[in-house]
């Protein structure tokens, strides 16, 4: 069992205007086999949340902590809390000119388990992940996301989900830009993730459609820097009939 602690975390943006304060005090608990689903209005603070935990420099925390199994993240380097058991899915998967996919899973599996996989195992692990994704295996000789639409990148981002196995996964709007099919895909493919590995999710959306196939436990809704209120699924319920309204000026 692992846990995810973010208290009162405060974090700052740096904008033309000065530092402008972002999350404004954030306390959340995910522990391993939860699925948190972090709903809100665009510019509440969501994706802040998921990028600040992954540790991107654009973010400064002024206050507060974030520790994982007692660890402090906020103390690592991005590569020591991926190697720590994190792992962020991003809403604009990034392209990774000169470097194929298989050798860039092969390489961030050697680096997560001290040793590289042994090749033909290896293969068989990809060629299986790719299929239950309905990835074409020739993607695996294609650079990183490069010429990949925006749902094979998405598939793309489960695929390293399912073959590293981490202990938390951030997933920021993953279901951004997908047609029914590929959003049922990928679901299952999360939902095959937490099964195999009692993995512990952080899901940030702006829709319970998703919320349809990736159950969540808990919902947290984010409204100015702040979760103002907490739930079941039936929260979501009660956003997707009335909207966001009665958040915004909270």
């Amino acid at each position: 069992m692992s846990t995810l602690e973010i208290r009162n975390l405060q974090v700052s943006v740096n904008t033309d205007d000065g530092m402008v304060e972002i999350l404004k005090g954030v306390d959340l608990t995910i522990k391993s086999g939860e699925t948190h689903a972090i709903m809100g209005p665009n510019g509440s603070g969501k994706s802040t949340l998921a990028y600040s935990i992954a540790g991107h420099p654009k973010y400064t925390i002024t206050g507060g902590s974030v520790t994982l199994d007692g660890a402090d993240v906020l103390e690592m380097s991005v590569d020591e809390r991926a190697k720590a058991g994190l792992f962020l899915a991003m809403q604009y998967p990034v392209e990774v000119p000169g470097v194929s996919v298989s050798n860039f899973l092969r390489t961030a599996a050697t680096a997560l388990r001290g040793e590289a996989p042994k090749l033909r195992t290896w293969v068989g692990e990809v060629k299986d992940a790719m299929e239950a994704l309905n990835m074409d295996p020739a993607f695996a000789t294609r650079n990183v996301n490069e010429g990949f639409s925006g749902g094979e990148k998405k598939r793309h981002e489960i695929m390293q989900l399912e073959l590293l196995k981490p202990k938390m996964a951030i997933l920021d709007e993953t279901d951004s830009g997908l047609d029914v099919d590929a959003l049922r895909i990928v679901s299952e493919g999360v939902n095959r993730a937490k099964a195999a590995n009692n993995l512990g999710v952080i899901l940030i959306t702006h829709y319970t459609r998703i919320l349809r196939y990736i159950q969540p436990d808990f919902v947290h809704v984010f409204a100015n820097g702040r979760v103002v209120e907490q739930g079941g699924p039936e929260l979501a319920e009660k956003l997707e009939a009335n909207g966001y309204a009665d958040y915004v000026s909270k």
